[in-house]
């Protein structure tokens, strides 16, 4: 029973990170903070009680989040085109329930050992890419560059206020580490510029939910409001292109994170279960309106670090997003678009790998370094990383991937195979490699 309270605390505690951090992959997804929420907590339910990787927290993340927007801007900019009568919002769920067929699929082929084929300088400049994305995204929203509508109000002040997230956030942590306990950083930080903008009654433009979710007898609602019940040949082979990508960048994003979760745990997941729970979460908020997720490193991490140690953990930071959604969604039309754009700008920060980065820069610098114990990075390596970060910003997450991974095995195998490329070579100099 100690044990069970326990772990019903961190749920507790990290339910507010997945809280904030699932409405803030909301609106960059354009389906609203009110869907992100929901499939923050949904996700966390269903991962945690069927997931491969015992101890760890599901729900909306940054990669997933960037595709969804994408399949959202072509059911709403271009689908009129090719099917004008279909319902654009059917479009995207049908994407979203066969992601998740396809994910189920994988699972029952037992693709799941396939993880360790992609090289950590692919996963690298990765996620340098997803940041990009999140920073160009944010970035037009923020000023209204392109096709993007800016935030209402004043373009000044939400500016100011994304600058004063930023600050908080980056700050924070010191704080926190001269208390025993703090909350999570991004919740002080919605609740203290949230405050602050309500005070001075700042013009700028607040969070509306799209959605209601008084009690959870809405579920019945939302899943007849949200069938896709148009289906057709042409209809699949629409969404097909979409579902695959979204389905192998959830097998990437939480297959890596549980690759993480097990080096903290000593455990080992069972990665085709793992994915397979993935794909009936997924499946499940595409028929309530939600979002596509995975694996989330940073709430898995979290969960991990607060002590959690049993499987109902996760269920318990689901439960709890759950209920502070119907408790407290009046008080969400109070936080400015600027914050979560602060939030979203400080989340690509941290999946950005940068070390890499800093590692080559230091390497050409100084090359005393090399004369110690250091991560060392190739010129080829770098290449690598930039051109997978290039080929995901400006073409596609998962071409990326999958071409640089070729690359990378190529090299290896037929132009370098006695000095093959060490994959970050995180190594110390002194050994015999």
């Amino acid at each position: 029973m100690r044990n069970l309270i326990h772990n019903a605390v961190v749920g507790l505690a990290v339910s507010f990170v997945a809280l904030s951090l699932g409405a803030a992959f909301g609106i960059l997804s354009g389906r609203g903070a009110f869907a992100g929420m929901l499939s923050a907590g949904v996700i966390a339910v269903i991962t945690s009680m069927l997931g491969g990787t015992r101890v760890q927290c599901s729900g909306p993340t940054a990669p997933m989040s960037v595709v969804a927007a994408v399949v959202i801007s072509v059911a709403y900019d271009k689908l009129s085109s090719q099917l004008p009568s279909v319902n654009p919002e059917h479009f995207v769920n049908a994407v979203f329930l066969m992601s998740g067929l396809l994910l189920v699929i994988m699972a029952i082929l037992r693709i799941g050992r396939f993880i360790t084929v992609v090289p950590n300088v692919v996963v690298s400049g990765f996620m340098n890419g997803i940041a990009v994305l999140i920073w160009i995204a944010q970035t037009k929203k923020l000023f209204g560059l392109g096709d993007s509508e800016p935030f209402s109000g004043s373009m000044y002040i939400n500016s100011l206020l994304v600058v004063a997230t930023l600050i908080f956030l980056s700050a924070y942590p010191l704080l926190a580490r001269r208390l025993a306990y703090m909350p999570p950083g991004t919740l002080v930080a919605i609740v203290v510029v949230s405050s602050v903008t309500w005070f001075f009654d700042l013009p700028v433009g607040m969070v509306s939910l799209s959605g209601d979710f008084s009690n959870f007898l809405s579920f019945s609602d939302l899943f007849e409001a949200h069938w896709p019940n148009q289906w057709s040949i042409a209809l699949v082979l629409l969404a097909f292109p979409y579902a695959l990508q979204l389905a192998f960048l959830c097998y990437l994003d939480t297959l890596l994170t549980s690759l993480v979760v097990d080096r903290l745990t000593g455990e080992k997941t069972r990665q085709n279960k793992e994915i397979a729970a993935q794909g009936i979460a997924n499946g499940t908020v595409a028929l309530m309106g939600g979002i596509p997720g995975a694996q989330a490193t940073i709430r898995s991490v979290l969960v991990v670090k607060e002590g959690g140690s049993q499987r109902i953990v996760g269920f318990f930071v689901g439960l709890f997003v759950l209920m502070e959604m119907a408790l407290f969604q009046d008080l969400i039309s109070f936080i400015p678009h600027a914050v979560f754009a602060g939030i979203l700008i400080k989340a690509g920060y941290d999946v950005c790998d940068l070390s890499t980065v800093y590692a080559y820069i230091r390497r050409i610098v100084s090359r005393s370094d090399l004369n110690r114990k250091s991560i060392i990075v190739s010129h080829l390596e770098i290449l690598l990383v930039a051109g997978t970060t290039i080929v995901t910003v400006f073409v596609d997450l998962n071409v990326a991937v999958v071409m640089f991974t070729g690359v990378f095995h190529l090299v290896n195998k037929f132009l370098l195979p006695n000095d093959p490329i060490r994959d970050l070579a995180c190594f110390e100099e002194s050994s015999p490699t």
